[in-house]
């Protein structure tokens, strides 16, 4: 695979519903272009995009894989991207290296909500935008029919560049509707023009007139000539149609079958012909002092470009996807990681297509390559000469919203886990890692189940160990409701010196701080002030494990107001162990009460849904506090919820809304919990406990 100039280069992404047929499409475009020479199938197993072990015992896309293909004169680099919302983190890395994306549709199933989130995904970075209707080989498949759902959803923008030769409910062919040409192609990929009857001329004239609507509005020049009744040029079509593409004032319709390969090679034509290269979209950057400007795609200047995508592998090492924007990648380039401002070194350098890797010697502006063994670059750092710092667009993945805990199965495991997490997190952004030391806990958050089981088995097929998950603990809290007065006393005598110690302390509830707040009125020496600090210590100790489930407790006052001593057998000792004998006392006289984490809950809701997911947040104990529009139908709902109701929410709100709603939920505070629920965490401690 050979150095391309910026201009004769195509990053195109695939997008769309799990089942809408993108890694089918991948195959078929390496099938056709001779990239490959056989049409790998995913229920086989032998696909160049899934070759992940878990891809192949899923049979679904896990992550995100680049297929290039060469076509006519031009390199197309093609992303397909997992359709699961689990691997959304996947779609986005992908979105970041593409100029354009390509939406796969079911020609039988019609748009859904991943295709609405994909949409929504690119209208974000305004990125421009295309859809394949594929699938429609299948005898129930209805062209037309999800056109009509896309112009409804997506308005006049949409626009059918070909449209489908169905004869006895068979896909013959596609329909050129920029060439006004029909082809038909063979199981080789190979196309022969044939002529149609009138009425799919008829309905090729309509697609054409509003084609030549769109082509119209890139200038004044095509306007007149529009309404002048003129025929426009190839060229005037080809040139309108990629201005009103960038522009995003258009949504082309392809279609096809991948599976038949009918209509691979035409939408290859047009994502050659009309999808932006690199040079018609620049980059975002910020140079040192954070001033944004834009950056061309452009060969002749130093070199710069940013990692999109690590893949964590256990033999070759860590794996960088890195763009080049400016200058020329080659095994020489000297480079700086703008983040950590150390320099890196290319070590080996390849083109890669699917697992299989090809050396290259140079990758120009706007081409993908990568790159082993950075040592401290991270997916999304920026690369740059020396001299030449800048820092372009980070990638905004989504936030993760379900929790377990990971318990090892084999004793002693627990740093193999925690390094194998670690490398894991090197190549996926959207799961987070953390060590509870409050409950004792490896908690792991990720975007769903399936997404947290495939980190899992990649733990036990990439680095040998093997995890439990469960529920995570809630960090529970208690504190008391009333004020008392109570005395500790220490007294012990086992000849030669003994112990003593004695105190008078008043416990009362204290909402303004969450730390204890120790103080002391002790009159007449009582207590001698060099053993104030013993009974403080004594006092902070006890509150880290209280009277009801060994929650720590929190906001309290502590006041030492009296006791006695003894000169030879009192001692710092005596007098730590006799606050903590008050502490046991005087909380469990206090009214003890457990408080439960509340956390502010924000989903956004689809209007039509908005009954059932308030309905759900008041079975969890919530109370909404309001209601505010949003965009495309869309409400956002805030309520505070107890955190301990919400484990399971990411799974069940998905099931309610099909996927087209989602959340952030946050720690607000803590409050007291309910008789029924102070009993539960009781009677699960006590269990914990044995």
């Amino acid at each position: 695979m050979n150095y391309l100039e910026t201009n004769k280069i195509r990053n195109v992404v695939l997008l769309g519903k799990g089942g809408a047929g993108k890694t089918s499409l991948g195959e078929a475009m390496l099938f056709v272009s001779k990239a490959t020479d056989r049409l790998g199938k995913i229920a086989e197993g032998n696909t160049v995009s899934d070759y992940d072990s878990e891809e192949i015992k899923r049979k679904c896309s896990v992550s995100a894989s680049l297929l290039p293909v060469m076509w006519k004169n031009s390199k197309i680099n093609i992303i397909d991207t997992p359709g699961f919302f689990d691997f959304e983190g996947e779609a986005v890395q992908g979105i970041r290296a593409a100029e354009a994306a390509i939406i796969c549709v079911s020609g039988k199933s019609g748009i859904g909500v991943a295709t609405d989130r994909a949409f929504n995904l690119t209208k974000r970075i305004a990125m421009p935008r295309a859809f394949f209707i594929n699938k429609l080989d299948d005898p129930n498949a209805d062209f037309f029919k999800v056109l009509a759902q896309l112009k409804e959803k997506y308005g006049s923008h949409v626009v059918a560049m070909q449209i489908p030769i169905i004869e006895n409910r068979e896909l013959k062919g596609v329909y050129n509707v920029v060439e006004m040409k029909a082809y038909v192609t063979d199981a080789k990929g190979n196309r022969t023009e044939i002529e149609v009857s009138d009425e799919i001329k008829s309905k090729a004239e309509e697609c054409r007139n509003e084609i030549n609507e769109a082509v119209a509005g890139a200038s004044e020049e095509l306007m007149d000539k529009f309404f002048g009744g003129e025929e426009f040029t190839k060229e005037e079509t080809l040139k309108g149609l990629l201005h009103e593409l960038v522009a995003g004032s258009i949504y082309p319709v392809l279609c096809g079958s991948a599976f038949s390969l009918c209509g691979v090679s035409a939408a290859l034509d047009i994502i050659e012909g009309f999808f932006p290269s690199p040079a018609e979209k620049p980059e975002s950057a910020a140079n040192p002092d954070k001033e944004e400007h834009m950056v061309d795609y452009d060969e002749s200047k130093p070199f710069s470009g940013y990692v999109f995508k690590t893949i964590a592998d256990p033999f070759v090492g860590k794996m960088s996807f890195i763009k080049v924007v400016t200058g020329a990648l080659t095994p020489d380039t000297q480079m700086v990681n703008f983040r950590t401002g150390e320099v890196e070194k290319v070590g080996k350098m390849f083109y890669i297509r699917g697992k299989k890797q090809v050396d290259a010697e140079k990758v120009g502006a706007g081409d993908i390559a990568v790159i082993t063994k950075l040592s401290a670059t991270l997916t999304g750092d920026t690369l740059c000469a020396p001299g030449n710092l800048l820092e372009y667009r980070k990638i905004a993945y989504p936030n993760p919203c379900l929790s377990m805990a990971v318990l090892p199965k084999a004793k002693g495991d627990e740093e193999k886990i925690s390094s194998g997490l670690s490398k894991l997190k090197d190549e996926d952004l959207t799961f987070s890692l953390v060590n509870n030391t409050e409950t004792h806990q490896m908690v792991i958050s990720g975007l769903g189940e399936t997404h947290i089981d495939v980190l899992v088995s990649k733990l036990k097929n990439k680095f040998g160990t093997e995890v439990l998950l469960e529920a995570p603990r809630v960090p529970y809290r208690e504190t008391i409701k009333k004020k008392v007065k109570v005395q500790g006393k220490h007294k012990k005598q086992s000849g030669g010196h003994g112990q003593y110690g004695d105190v008078w302390i008043e416990f009362q509830p204290n909402p303004e701080s969450e730390e204890m707040v120790f103080d002391e009125a002790v009159f007449g020496g009582a207590v001698p002030k060099n053993f104030f600090p013993a009974v403080e210590k004594g006092l902070r100790e006890c509150m880290q494990k209280g009277v009801l489930a060994g929650y720590p407790v929190v906001n309290v006052k502590a006041t030492l107001v009296d006791g006695s001593y003894h000169d030879v057998d009192s001692s710092e000792m005596s007098f730590k162990i006799a606050a903590s004998i008050a502490f046991k006392e005087g909380i469990s006289q206090a009214m003890p009460v457990i408080l439960e984490p509340i956390g502010n809950l924000k989903v956004s809701v689809p209007d039509s849904i908005m009954g059932d997911v308030i309905g759900d947040i008041n079975k969890r104990r919530g109370r909404v506090l309001g209601m505010t529009p949003f965009e495309d139908g869309m409400q956002i709902v805030e309520a505070e919820v107890p955190m301990a109701e919400m484990a399971t929410y990411a799974i069940d709100l998905r099931s309610m809304s099909q996927g087209a709603s989602s959340f952030v939920l946050k720690f607000e505070r803590y409050s007291e919990a309910p008789a029924n629920v102070c009993q539960a965490v009781i009677e699960e401690a006590k269990a914990l406990q044995q």
